[in-house]
């Protein structure tokens, strides 16, 4: 408490400052972010296991026949792009939208060549908004590609 003393030479003052309401906001505020980490978890997708990830116990010992043949889809802001091989096919926007169908039928190809293969890797660019990368992964999975790999830094 602040207190005014007179002495000799003159006053002096004492200020002493109560800090006993910081302490309980700070016990509560403690209290509230104990409570609410142990609610808070992240979440993930799991979409399968691939040539990048780690392995499961349900895939098998060997790899299937072809497996090492490179197979990409990137999602560019002209379109989508798919690299089997060494062969690139150009699948261009119709208009703002993208083609998928067109990737559809592309990706449905590339499993008539490769029925073994099952993985694949998806580039995006980052200036892309997530539903891409979705709407890519989705037709992945509807062409037979399972294991599915995001590679992160965008498309190349």
């Amino acid at each position: 408490m602040a207190q005014i003393e007179e002495s000799g030479k003159g006053r002096s003052s004492s200020v002493d400052i109560n800090i006993v309401p910081f302490i309980d906001l700070m016990s509560v505020l403690v209290i509230f972010l104990l409570i609410t980490a142990v609610w808070s978890q992240v979440s993930m997708i799991q979409i399968g296991s691939s040539i990048y990830g780690k392995k499961t116990n349900d895939q098998k010992a060997e790899p299937p026949p072809r497996a090492e043949v490179l197979f990409r889809v990137d999602i560019k802001p002209f379109g989508h792009r798919v690299v089997v091989g060494t062969q690139t096919i150009e699948i261009p926007k119709i208009g703002a939208d993208y083609d998928l169908g067109k990737l559809s039928i592309e990706l449905k190809k590339v499993k008539e060549i490769y029925p073994d293969k099952v993985d694949c890797v998806v580039t995006m660019s980052d200036e892309l908004a997530y539903v891409h990368l979705i709407d890519g992964m989705d037709a992945l999975l509807q062409s037979g590609f399972p294991q599915i790999s995001v590679a992160t830094g965008g498309a190349q």
